[in-house]
């Protein structure tokens, strides 16, 4: 009785074990691929799901978004500056069955992938684009992503530039262009006003040269400019009539 008790025993171990590896629990994110003898047989999940023990095995896939962090790469543009560059994607799993069938690692290729497209895409552009185009170059490098890790049941939701870092000569030689550029700036500006001065003079010698009193009221106002400055200049003020007959006369 005591071999039949310890046998029974045994059997009952035997049982419950073999429950207990065939119940599998799934949280509401996570989805199992499960393969019948090897061959794939379905995805199930989420919540409380019976796997035959031997017969079938299961692999856990996260649907959650993740974030990837891409590691810096050196990037040479295309008008010859070396920078470094590192960016990070996001994306996540929709279909479990090709992430896990048609990829050995999904995360891996699309962590290769990434840095790749990320050389090839920014190597086609100035340096210029890659500090003051960031967002058209994200849209680019999500796009190129996304067709082509579709194949592996993967969407790239959105990729970012974060570091764009360039040597210390480069640095200096940026400087220097903004320097240029704000003193190129300044005189355009110069040469603009003193264009619309020159346009306005002209615009008032018109008038004073068909008014009279105008020609008259000015110079009053220049005598008053010169009064004000404490100066030891003494003016005699003539009429603009007289000097007018003197014209005339000599004419």
């Amino acid at each position: 009785m005591t071999d039949l008790g310890m046998f029974g025993g045994v059997i009952i171990f035997l049982f419950l074990a073999l429950l207990f590896s065939a119940l599998r629990v799934l949280r509401e994110y996570e989805r199992g691929v499960v393969f019948m003898l090897g061959r794939f047989h379905k995805v199930k999940g989420p919540g409380l799901i019976i796997i035959i023990p031997i017969l079938q095995q299961m692999v856990r896939v996260d649907l959650r978004t993740i974030v990837m962090d891409v590691p810096t790469q050196d990037v040479i543009s295309r008008d010859n500056v070396s920078v470094q560059v590192n960016a990070v994607i996001y994306f996540r799993v929709l279909d479990p069955e090709r992430a896990i069938i048609q990829v050995e690692n999904y995360l891996e290729a699309t962590s290769q992938l990434s840095q790749t497209t990320l050389r090839s895409v920014l190597g086609q552009h100035e340096l210029d684009d890659m500090l003051a185009e960031r967002e058209r170059l994200n849209a680019d490098i999500q796009e190129i992503l996304d067709k082509q890790t579709a194949a592996w049941g993967i969407k790239v939701a959105n990729v970012e530039i974060k570091h764009v870092d360039l040597n210390e000569s480069m640095v200096r030689a940026i400087a220097k262009q903004a320097e240029a550029e704000r003193e190129r700036r300044a005189k355009v500006i110069h040469a603009m006003g003193e264009a619309e001065a020159a346009e306005k003079l002209a615009e008032a010698a018109q008038v004073l040269s068909h008014e009279q009193q105008a020609i008259q009221l000015r110079y009053l106002q220049t005598l008053t400019e010169i009064a004000g400055d404490k100066s030891s200049t003494i003016v005699f003020p003539i009429p603009v009539d007289i000097l007018e007959k003197f014209t005339r006369s000599s004419a």
